[in-house]
């Protein structure tokens, strides 16, 4: 009896422990996991189900398996197993559910969260599986905006931005940056090679220099499989907590990704990154986010560009100007758009050749041009500050 006393009042207090700590006295977060369909095994799945019931997720096992602390609902097959998930997710049977394969809706797609290995520091991708866009300059844009808001309902309040060095990075810079003018508060992050700036490379991505990593969603999948998996050789993902929760305007259901390639420590990982997503009001803190989002222009910055057409020199047949010696370089420009930006100071007499530096695409002009070609660019749309 006295022992009976004891446990009951251990429990009284981790509750109210847990509740100081999260804001909610309520039950722990009910995190359904798929475990049927793995390339490790079921018995993978349940150590990553014991694992996360050890950290505090009420755990529903959806499976053939049964063990202590985790509750086990029976299927006969993959395909039953992922038709239980769904109907318990849609009944709010539970909170939301760990699995390995989803059919995301256009507009939703995951924010994964790694461990990036060269110093251990945590990072959201933004994103790494489904489509946020069929437009790939707006996805990122909108991946941006999930990024942010999957950070704050993980704990950080001001979350640091970059983007990857990807076709469409610079685009999305500038609409990034249209945005942060607009109203909507977002925190760049700053590269940590000397050429600075919020378009970042790939060291910045094994440093972790972001707190949000933005990305197309390919890109983002290549890289969250790769840092989970980069001390094992690919076929266990050890690290990190999976390709993570589905996020998109008005979507509420709670539904995350790994890989059937996930270890146990991993899906451990992921099912607190659920419940993590649980306790701090994802959906909320998501229509608070969009609000603020277009609050600033966002959608009208979304409607400029399918709207945009190319510069007139684009489609013009342009001559160039006498040869003259280019020895300064213009970054910032899309690879898609650098012939036409070429063109376009060709137009205005300005003789200009396209390059590559080792930040991506430049234009190459004379010295005693660069202000005025720069200014040609900016104006036309081509280039940021």
């Amino acid at each position: 009896m006295a022992n009976e006393i004891q446990k009951t009042i251990a429990k009284t207090f981790l509750a109210m422990a847990e509740g100081l700590e999260t804001g909610s006295f309520g039950a722990r977060p009910r995190i359904a996991l798929t475990g049927l369909g793995s390339e490790l095994g079921e018995e993978n799945a349940m150590q990553g189900a014991i694992l996360a019931a050890k950290r505090g997720v009420d755990v529903v096992f959806i499976g053939q398996m049964e063990a202590p602390g985790v509750t086990t609902v029976k299927v006969a097959d993959e395909d039953e197993g992922h038709k239980t998930m769904e109907r318990m997710v849609e009944a709010r049977e539970v909170d939301g559910a760990v699995t390995m394969h989803f059919p995301f809706p256009i507009g939703v797609s995951t924010v994964g969260k790694a461990s990036t290995p060269a110093r251990g520091r945590e990072m959201y991708i933004a994103t790494t599986t489904g489509t946020s866009s069929a437009d790939r300059i707006e996805g990122m844009i909108k991946n941006a905006i999930y990024g942010i808001i999957t950070a704050k309902a993980g704990g950080n309040p001001d979350p640091t931005v970059g983007i990857l060095n990807v076709d469409g990075a610079r685009q999305t810079e500038l609409a990034l940056k249209a945005l942060a003018e607009g109203g909507y508060p977002i925190h760049f992050a700053t590269s940590a090679r000397a050429d600075g700036g919020c378009v970042l490379r790939g060291n910045d991505v094994l440093m972790g220099t972001p707190d949000i990593l933005v990305c197309d969603s390919l890109t983002g999948n290549v890289l969250i499989k790769m840092l989970s998996s980069f001390t094992t050789g690919g076929g266990f993902e050890s690290v990190g907590s999976g390709a993570g929760p589905g996020i998109g305007e008005g979507y509420d259901k709670l539904i995350h990704i790994i890989s059937r390639a996930s270890g146990a420590p991993l899906i451990a990982n992921a099912l607190v990154y659920a419940a993590d997503m649980v306790k701090g009001k994802v959906f909320e803190i998501a229509k608070a986010e969009f609000a603020a989002a277009k609050k600033a222009g966002l959608d009208k910055i979304l409607a400029d560009r399918k709207a945009s057409q190319k510069p007139a020199a684009a489609e013009e047949e342009v001559t160039a100007p006498p040869e003259e010696v280019v020895t300064e370089g213009i970054p910032g420009i899309e690879i898609m758009d650098l012939e036409d930006g070429v063109k376009a100071l060709w137009k205005a007499g300005i003789y200009a050749q396209s390059g590559m530096g080792c930040t991506g695409p430049i234009i190459l002009v004379s010295e005693a041009n660069f202000g005025k070609a720069k200014g040609i660019l900016k104006d036309a749309g081509f280039i940021g500050e």
